[in-house]
C-alpha cells in the first residue's frame, strides 16, 4: 500500500514538473509576449519575467521592441534635374504595439525594408542634385515621413532614417570638379584684382606725398639700395639723384626752330620776244 502512493505521488510530481515545463515561459526585458489561444488573441500582453501558458492550447509569440538597424540597398533613379544616381540609406526603427506588429502585418521588417526602399526612390525623383549633396536633413525628415505613414498602423515607429552616400557617375564628377574649378579660378582673379586696385590707390598717395617731399624719393631709392645689397649679389646699383636729372633738364639749351627752306621760285609764262 505504501509503495502504490509513493508509486502514485511520484507520478504526480512528475506530471506537473513536466506540465510546468511546456507552460512556463520567460520573456526577456527587450521584449513582449503575445499570447494566442486555439489561434484567438488573448488580451493583455505578457510583460517581462516568467509567465505561464496552457500547453496545447496557448502558444506564445515574442516580439523585439529594441530598435532595429536596417540598411536600405542602394536606389538608381534619375533626378529632377535629369542626373542618374544611386543612393542608399538606413533606417532605425523600433516596435512600439506588439500585437498589431504580429496581427496587422505578416513580417513587419520585409514590409519597412520595401517601404523605405520605394520612397527612396520617391524622394530621388523629387529632388535636385544639389538637395541630394548639401540639403541631406531636409531629405531625412521627408523619408521619415513617409515611411512612418503606414509603418504606425503596422505598431512599428521609425524613429530615424539617414541618406548615407550618393553615387554620382563619372562624368558628372568630372564635371562638378571642372565648375569648382572654374568658381576658385574666378575668385581668385576678383581678389588679386581688388588688391591691385586697393594697391593703386596707395601708390597714388604715396605718390603725392613725394611730390611734396622730394627728399622722400632719395629716402626710397637708398631703401631700395639697401633691400639690393641685402641679397649677396654681384649686381651693382648706382643711385642717381632725380633732381639732378630735373636740372640738367632745365639748365639743357633749347635748339631755335629750323626755318623753313624758301619756297622754290615759280616760273612764270614767256613774254613776247624782242621785237624786230
Amino acid at each position: 500500500m505504501v509503495e502504490e502512493l509513493l508509486t502514485a505521488g511520484i507520478a504526480a510530481a512528475t506530471g506537473v514538473a513536466v506540465y510546468l515545463g511546456a507552460a512556463a515561459r520567460v520573456v526577456k526585458q527587450y521584449e513582449r509576449g503575445v499570447v494566442f489561444r486555439f489561434g484567438r488573441l488573448r488580451e493583455g500582453i505578457r510583460p517581462p519575467g516568467f509567465t505561464m501558458i496552457v500547453p496545447g492550447m496557448d502558444r506564445l509569440r515574442k516580439v523585439n521592441l529594441q530598435i532595429v538597424t536596417m540598411p536600405v540597398p542602394a536606389q538608381e533613379g534619375i533626378t529632377r534635374d535629369n542626373v542618374t544616381v544611386r543612393v542608399d540609406a538606413v533606417v532605425y526603427f523600433k516596435v512600439v504595439d506588439a500585437a498589431s506588429a504580429i496581427i496587422a502585418v505578416e513580417d513587419y521588417r520585409f514590409a519597412v525594408s520595401q517601404m523605405a526602399q520605394t520612397s527612396l526612390r520617391s524622394i530621388i525623383g523629387k529632388s535636385d542634385l544639389d538637395d541630394l549633396l548639401s540639403n541631406r536633413e531636409k531629405l531625412n525628415q521627408g523619408l521619415e515621413l513617409m515611411i512612418d505613414s503606414p509603418a504606425m498602423g503596422w505598431g512599428v515607429q521609425i524613429d530615424r532614417v539617414e541618406i548615407k552616400d550618393v553615387s554620382l557617375p563619372e562624368t558628372m564628377k568630372r564635371s562638378m570638379a571642372r565648375q569648382a574649378e572654374a568658381d576658385r579660378e574666378r575668385r581668385a582673379r576678383v581678389i588679386n584684382a581688388d588688391a591691385e586696385l586697393q594697391a593703386s590707390h596707395k601708390l597714388a598717395e604715396a605718390a603725392a606725398v613725394m611730390s611734396d617731399q622730394p627728399a622722400a624719393l632719395q629716402l626710397r631709392l637708398l631703401q631700395t639700395v639697401i633691400a639690393v645689397a641685402a641679397e649677396k649679389n654681384s649686381t651693382l646699383v648706382l643711385p642717381f639723384p632725380v633732381e639732378l636729372l630735373r636740372f640738367l633738364e632745365r639748365a639743357a639749351p633749347v635748339a631755335p626752330a629750323a626755318q623753313p627752306p624758301p619756297p622754290p621760285a615759280v616760273a612764270g609764262p614767256p613774254g613776247p620776244g624782242p621785237a624786230a
